[in-house]
C-alpha cells in the first residue's frame, strides 16, 4: 500500500468508488490489481465497488482506469465515469466542463452540470451499442437478440451486446421475484461468455420507465451500473419493449438514457469524504 497516498471516497447511486489522482503515476501499474484487492474490502479498508485512477492520457484531457475488488480490470463503467469526471474537474485536471476520457472502451465525452464551481450531474457519450457476438465477447456467430441461455436446468431469454464492457439482459415480468444472488454468478461464468459478463434484470413499467437489477462482473449485486442502464434500453428498444428516452430505475435512484444509434446517460455523482493512506 502507498502510505499517504489521497484519495475520493463517491458514489453514483450508491455504487461507490475510491478515487485516486495517478497522473504523478505514483503507483506502477502492476500494483493496481492489488491495491483494489486491499483497498475495497468493506469494513477492513474503505471500502468499494472499485477503485478509479485518473490517468494521463496522450489522446484525451485524462485517462480513467477501473478495477473491480477482485483485482480484474474493467474496460469501462457509466457510474465511475461520472465518478471520475467530478473528480477531475474539482481538483482541477480538467478545466473545461466538457471534455474526453480515455477508457479501455475507447474515448467518452462527458458534459457536466456545475453550481458554483461543483458537478451536480454528468451527462456521458456512450457511444454505440454492438450486438455482434465477437465485440461482447460471446461464443457464436452473428448478434443473440432475444435467444435461449440455458443455465443449468433454467432457460432464460437473453439479449447480448458491448456498452464497452459485456452485458447479458434479461426481461422480467417480476423483478422482485429473481433470484439474483443465485442465477446472476452463474450467468457471469457461463462458458459462453470467455470474458464472463454483466447481468441485468429487467421489468417493463412502460414504454418510457424501466426497472433494473445488476449483477457486476467481479464486484457481485450492485446498487446501480451506468453500462447496465444503457445495456437495457438498447436492448428493451431493439426488442420492441421501449422508446428512445428512458427513465431507467435501479437500486440506488434513476438515470436518464437516451438511445438513437448512440447511447446518452445522464446522472449525479457525489462526493461522499476525502482521505488519506496510512
Amino acid at each position: 500500500m502507498v502510505k499517504g497516498l489521497k484519495f475520493w471516497k463517491m458514489h453514483g447511486l450508491g455504487n461507490d468508488y475510491i478515487v485516486i489522482d495517478n497522473t504523478d503515476n505514483k503507483i506502477r501499474s502492476h500494483n493496481l490489481g492489488e491495491l483494489a484487492k486491499i483497498l475495497c474490502q468493506r469494513r477492513f479498508s474503505v471500502g468499494a465497488d472499485g477503485l478509479l485512477l485518473a490517468c494521463n492520457s496522450n489522446v484525451a484531457e485524462v485517462k480513467m482506469r477501473i478495477f473491480n475488488p477482485d483485482g480484474s480490470e474493467a474496460e469501462m463503467c457509466g457510474n465511475g465515469i461520472r465518478c471520475l469526471a467530478k473528480f477531475c474537474y474539482e481538483n482541477g485536471i480538467a478545466k473545461k466542463e466538457t471534455f474526453a476520457v480515455e477508457t479501455l472502451a475507447g474515448i467518452k465525452h462527458v458534459r457536466l452540470s456545475t453550481v458554483k464551481g461543483e458537478v451536480e450531474s454528468v451527462k456521458v457519450d456512450m457511444g454505440e451499442p454492438l450486438f455482434d457476438r465477437k465485440a461482447i465477447p460471446m461464443l457464436g456467430e452473428g448478434e443473440c437478440i432475444n435467444e435461449e441461455l440455458k443455465v443449468n436446468d433454467e432457460i432464460f431469454k437473453v439479449t447480448c451486446l458491448s456498452v464497452g464492457n459485456p452485458h447479458c439482459v434479461i426481461f422480467v415480468d417480476d423483478l422482485a421475484s429473481v433470484p439474483l444472488e443465485k442465477v446472476g454468478p452463474k450467468i457471469e461464468h457461463h462458458e459462453k461468455f470467455p470474458k464472463r459478463v454483466n447481468v441485468e434484470f429487467v421489468q417493463v413499467l412502460s414504454p418510457k420507465e424501466i426497472k433494473v437489477r445488476v449483477w457486476e462482473r467481479g464486484v457481485g449485486e450492485t446498487t446501480a451500473c451506468g453500462t447496465g442502464a444503457c445495456a437495457s434500453v438498447a436492448a428493451g428498444h431493439i426488442l420492441g419493449k421501449t422508446e428512445k428516452k428512458v427513465k431507467v430505475n435501479l437500486l440506488g435512484g434513476s438515470l436518464k438514457v437516451y438511445y438513437d444509434e448512440r447511447l446518452f446517460m445522464e446522472g449525479p455523482a457525489v462526493k461522499v469524504f476525502a482521505g488519506e493512506l496510512f
